[in-house]
């Protein structure tokens, strides 16, 4: 039976909140800013704190699609299209994994300018006036389908003037509600010379160490079905994403949620149904639905995708 996404045709978003929990004990280890740490904020008489911010949070939804072990696409994604670079024959990286996707260096100021200037090409017509976002759209679609949702700034100027954008239809973060710092610490030891110079390494060296706690812990989840609707390309290419976005949530719920050494996190609730917030009465479906559902999905939107792109990269 396929995926019935008659529910959300008359949504505007598609809302998740999904409670998490540490996998052991009560203590987490938040994400830290440079010059600020750990975002702690008040938000009525309440403190919350910034567990995963939404770029990491998108990252980390690029992350589920991706195969290490054979640097591709995983199996139930093959067709997408996507731009694979590669040096002296070997994979480097792609635009699934980079982390400015399409506008990578390693893809827009490699020495090969064969797909610099494919891209050129189609976009052109967009350098003046306003922008034809439909036209945009189908250019992502055609090299890097998954930019539709991850969102995308071509900020070079010789593509249409650096003015070309995509916001993010698929968006994150996580967030902890009633938290308390749990202050702990502890000491380098230079077991051969205690009182070495430390600034060579040497020595005993305490430190301290903030984690935190928290009444609730809850990642959220925003799903713009305006905006893909608004890409102009079809029911078939809007299908293809909105279950491609769910496979995303779903494959990182259910995956790897170890965000750092000190940050495991599980659901809270196990394997329970996880339902919408918004629009109310639509479950998540389940990850092995999902797999069976996008090879036919993807396969629908194959003659508006050119496959793996390869770019050879050299300075």
């Amino acid at each position: 039976m396929s995926i019935d996404l008659a529910p959300l045709s008359d949504a505007r978003r598609v809302l998740f909140s999904v409670r998490l929990e540490p996998v052991q004990g009560t203590r987490f280890q938040p994400t830290g800013f440079p010059d600020l740490g750990a975002a702690v904020y008040q938000a009525g008489e309440t403190t919350h704190l910034l567990v995963e911010s939404p770029q990491s949070m998108a990252n980390r939804l690029e992350a589920v699609c991706w195969d290490d072990s054979t640097n591709d696409l995983r199996p139930p994604l093959k067709g997408l299209s996507y731009i694979r670079v590669e040096q002296d024959g070997e994979y480097l990286t792609s635009s699934i994994m980079e982390a400015h996707r399409i506008n990578s260096p390693y893809i827009l100021e490699s020495s090969d300018r064969t797909f610099f200037e494919l891209l050129k090409d189609d976009v052109a017509r967009l350098a003046e006036g306003p922008i034809d976002r439909r036209a945009l759209a189908a250019a992502l679609l055609r090299y890097d389908a998954n930019s539709l949702l991850h969102g995308v700034f071509l900020a070079k100027k010789d593509l249409a003037g650096g003015r070309l954008r995509v916001a993010r239809a698929l968006s994150a973060f996580i967030e902890a509600e009633g938290v308390q710092v749990a202050a702990s610490g502890g000491v380098k030891n230079d077991h051969v010379n205690p009182g070495g110079d430390t600034s060579k390494g040497f020595g005993n060296v305490p430190f301290h160490r903030e984690e935190y706690t928290a009444e609730t812990i809850t990642a959220y989840f925003n799903l713009d079905l305006g905006q893909i609707r608004g890409y102009g390309l079809g029911e078939e290419v809007e299908r293809m994403l909105v279950l491609l976005a769910l496979y995303k949530i779903r494959a990182l719920l259910d995956g790897d949620l170890r965000l750092r050494t000190a940050c495991d996190l599980t659901l809270a609730d196990g394997d329970a149904s996880i339902m919408a917030d918004s629009p109310s009465g639509f479950a998540l479906p389940t990850l092995e639905a999902l797999e069976k559902e996008l090879p036919a999905a993807i396969a629908a939107c194959g003659d508006q995708m050119a496959g793996v792109t390869t770019v050879v990269y050299s300075n």
